[in-house]
C-alpha cells in the first residue's frame, strides 16, 4: 500500500527498546531505529518527530530524529508544549516540594505549567491558589460535577503535546478519561497501607484527541530526583521560580544566592509574606542540591 514512498515525517506516539510506533500523514507504523542512534547515546522518545525511510507495508526505519525544542529524561519525552501537574487536596495529601521541582523544570524547559488540583470533594484546600498565583502556573480546580473545570485542559491541549504527571493515586487517569473517555485509562485504587497508588501506568505513550492534539498519561512518581529530569545549576536556579523576578537586582550584593544574605530582597519578600514561604524553602532545598553540581560534569552529559 505505502511502498512507493521514500520517507515520510511523523510523530513517535510510543517508544520501547528499540521500536517505536509512528504516526504519519500515511498511517501508523511500526519503525526499528537505525542504530547510529545507540552509538551516539540518543534514544528516541515520545514526541519526536522523525523522519521514516525504508517503508514496507506498516513497517518502516526511524532513519533522522529532527531537532527537539525541549525534552525530559523521565518520563522520555519531547517536544512538550504543556505539563498538567494533578495534585490532590488528600489520599495522597499534596507534596508541595515534590510540585515546586516539577514547576522549575518546565520553567527551565519552557513549557507552559498547569496546576490540576482534585479530590476537592473530598477536602478542599485553599491556600494551594495564594501560593501559586504568582508561580507562573495556571492552577484548575477539577470538579466532576462542573465538565467545564477538565474541558478547560481538552481546551489548552488542542493542537499541542501534554503531559500529564503526578504522585501516584492523585488521579491522573481518572482525569484523562474524563478530559476524553474514549482513552478507557486503567486506574488504580489507593493503598491506605502505604499511602500511595498502585502504578498503572508502565511506559509513556501519546493519545491522539479528536483536536488535533496528544497526551501523555505518564509514569506516577513517588521520589524526585531533579537531575534525572534535567540539571539546573545554582546560578540558574532563581530564574525557574517567577515570583522572584519582581525583586532580581534589588539585592544588597550583586551575587546574592538568596539562601541567607543580609540584605536580599527575596528574603525580605519571604519574611513580609510576598513570597510564600513553601516556594522559597523548596528553591533552599534545590540550591542545596545544585551547589554539588560542577557544571562540566554535565556539559559532558
Amino acid at each position: 500500500m505505502m511502498n512507493c514512498l521514500n520517507s515520510v515525517e511523523g510523530i513517535i506516539l510510543k517508544a520501547v527498546g528499540g521500536l517505536c510506533i509512528t504516526e504519519t500523514p500515511e498511517g501508523i507504523f511500526e519503525c526499528k531505529v537505525r542504530g547510529i542512534f545507540r552509538q551516539k547515546n540518543i534514544s528516541p522518545c515520545a514526541g519526536d518527530k522523525v523522519i521514516l525511510t525504508e517503508i514496507s507495508g506498516n513497517t518502516a526505519l526511524v532513519s533522522e530524529i529532527l531537532p527537539r525544542k525541549n525534552s525530559l529524561i523521565r518520563p522520555p519525552l519531547a517536544n512538550l508544549d504543556n505539563i498538567v501537574f494533578v495534585i490532590s487536596t488528600c489520599e495522597p495529601a499534596p507534596n508541595l516540594t515534590l510540585l515546586d521541582k516539577f514547576l522549575a523544570i518546565a520553567e527551565f524547559k519552557k513549557i507552559k505549567s498547569i496546576i490540576a488540583v482534585t479530590k476537592l470533594d473530598i477536602q478542599k484546600n485553599a491556600a494551594l491558589a495564594d501560593i501559586y498565583k504568582n508561580s507562573g502556573a495556571e492552577l484548575l480546580e477539577i470538579d466532576y460535577d462542573m465538565p467545564e473545570s477538565y474541558m478547560d485542559l481538552y481546551n489548552m491541549a488542542s493542537g499541542k503535546i501534554t503531559a500529564f504527571t503526578g504522585n501516584t493515586g492523585v488521579g491522573k487517569s481518572t482525569l484523562l478519561n474524563h478530559i476524553d473517555n474514549s482513552l478507557d485509562l486503567k486506574t488504580g485504587e489507593i493503598s491506605k497501607k502505604l499511602g500511595r497508588g498502585r502504578h498503572t501506568t508502565r511506559n509513556v505513550e501519546l493519545h491522539k484527541l479528536l483536536n488535533g492534539g496528544y497526551i501523555a498519561d505518564t509514569p506516577g512518581f513517588s521520589t524526585f530526583d531533579t537531575q534525572r529530569y534535567d540539571t539546573i545549576l545554582k546560578d540558574e536556579l532563581a530564574d525557574c521560580f517567577p515570583e522572584f523576578r519582581e525583586y532580581e537586582g534589588k539585592c544588597r550584593f550583586q551575587d546574592c544566592s538568596h539562601t541567607k544574605e543580609k540584605g536580599c530582597a527575596i528574603l525580605s519578600a519571604v519574611e513580609s509574606g510576598k513570597i510564600p514561604r513553601s516556594r522559597h524553602n523548596s528553591y533552599l532545598e534545590m540550591y542545596e542540591e545544585a551547589k554539588h553540581i560542577k557544571e562540566w560534569e554535565i556539559r559532558e552529559k
